[in-house]
């Protein structure tokens, strides 16, 4: 625990190493209800954007292992906003193409490293509640654990090819609409991703200083829930719970059961 405290303090007094050098408007609350718990500390976040890509063409004889790398180090960024955008923020980007150009919607992703194991989990279950299905834990061999707080609702289209654009300008405004409905989705799950930490933090910290008979009743009420979840019985008709949402959006659906646990 103490090590842990020690680190955070380290971590959290360096300067913000971001290209931005700053956490995102939409999720500075979040990132400070984190690391104002003794159990969290944030190590990377981005709200989710918008951004036009410039990439070279990559090598017919380029390594596959350091492909990835090769378009990093290539790549230059004509637009980036982590607000809705408009066709003309693309088009004006796309003019100052001169090689490949790609149009992505990037959604939120936060890295949280945590004290213990169950904070982990207590911050897995949430994500998955908010409609962030694609997260997960990683144990690293000397006992660091981290959350990823990942969703997958991504897109990715390449609009120009050396400087050409190769689509239609309708075809540029469609693509933006899908984007910025996305980004409209993505902060309704980051505004159900606080509300939820905020809910579930308060409830441990509240159950941690409960006498010993009120744990019990709690942890009878946890078990009944599993019990029920392995008949088929819905949450709701077990036990009410508040604050449970519903409407999220389907390709999610298939990491609707991931809970990763990693050892690198």
């Amino acid at each position: 625990m103490a090590d842990f405290k020690h680190w955070k303090e380290q971590r959290l007094s360096r300067a913000d190493g971001s290209r931005k050098g700053s956490v995102d408007e939409p999720i500075e609350g979040l990132v400070r209800l984190l690391n104002g718990h003794e159990s969290f500390c944030t190590t990377s976040s981005c709200s989710g954007r918008v951004v036009v890509l410039e990439q070279q063409p990559r090598p017919l004889n380029a390594e596959a292992t350091t492909g990835f790398e090769i378009q990093k180090r290539n790549c230059t960024w004509l637009m980036v906003t982590h607000q809705i955008c408009t066709i003309e923020d693309v088009l004006t980007a796309l003019q100052k193409a001169k090689d490949d150009a790609v149009f992505k919607f990037e959604p939120f992703v936060l890295h949280v490293q945590c004290q213990e194991l169950q904070d982990a989990q207590l911050l897995h279950t949430v994500a998955i509640e908010a409609g962030f299905r694609n997260s997960g834990i990683t144990v690293g061999r000397k006992g660091k654990i981290m959350m990823a707080v990942r969703s997958t609702h991504c897109l990715e289209v390449p609009l120009s090819q050396k400087g050409k654009l190769m689509v239609s300008e309708e075809y540029v405004d469609f693509v933006v609409q899908v984007a910025n409905q996305k980004m409209e989705e993505n902060r309704r799950r980051i505004d159900r991703f606080y509300s939820c930490l905020q809910f579930a933090l308060e409830n441990r910290d509240h159950s941690s200083s409960l006498p010993f008979e009120e744990k019990e009743k709690i942890s009878t009420m946890d078990s009944c829930i599993k019990k029920g979840k392995a008949k088929g019985i819905p949450n709701e008709d077990i036990c009410p719970s508040p604050g449970k949402y519903t409407g999220l959006e389907s390709e999610d659906e298939a990491q609707s059961n991931i809970n990763v646990l990693q050892v690198v």
